[in-house]
């Protein structure tokens, strides 16, 4: 028997990080799911849904997580997860886009807005901003294919107006 879990740990960078994490995780006898790792600025967080051994209960879990040498400074946390571990359709990518510029506040809030209306679901979204100022928004989305070409010229449109550059790849 087995039960899920949610794995959210939040640490500074470092090489060999994802490595260590689910190396452990392995050794335990996790069975890895859906599974993130980002690093922002100079942190890193990565979170999985796992499957655990009925006899590794979230605390002693957290507790052999926080024994990595990696992960000394890392805020875990180790939660049980009652969702369904497996995706429906509106989590599938169907475009990636990439929009590019000079940084703006609310940006994220108005491109994703944007997608309500076309009923697109975002999926993932990563941004980062440079030393030079530019900003990169990445977003990789699902949308309905019956209202793909508006939702998509709608999101260019936007860019455009922003002075933003907007690119677009279907999967």
């Amino acid at each position: 028997m087995s039960h899920l879990s949610r794995v959210a740990i939040s640490c500074p960078d470092q090489t060999g990080l994802i490595a260590a994490i689910t190396g452990r995780l392995f050794d335990l006898g996790a069975n890895l799911g859906d599974t993130s790792f980002a690093v922002l600025g100079s942190g890193a967080e990565f979170t999985t849904i796992s499957e655990m051994p009925d006899d590794l209960d979230n605390d002693i879990l957290s507790a052999e997580l926080a024994s990595v040498p990696e992960l000394k400074e890392a805020k875990i946390s180790v939660t049980d997860f009652d969702l369904d571990p497996v995706q429906d359709q509106a989590a599938k990518i169907t475009h990636r886009i990439t929009v590019k510029g000079g940084d703006q506040p609310g940006l994220i809030a108005r491109l994703s807005e944007l997608f309500i209306e076309y009923r697109a679901n975002i999926v993932r979204l990563s941004s980062e901003k440079s030393p030079d100022g530019s900003y990169i928004l990445r977003i990789s989305v699902f949308i309905p294919e019956d209202s793909a070409d508006a939702c998509l010229a709608t999101v260019a449109n936007t860019a455009e107006g922003l002075q933003l550059a907007c690119e677009v790849v279907e999967r």
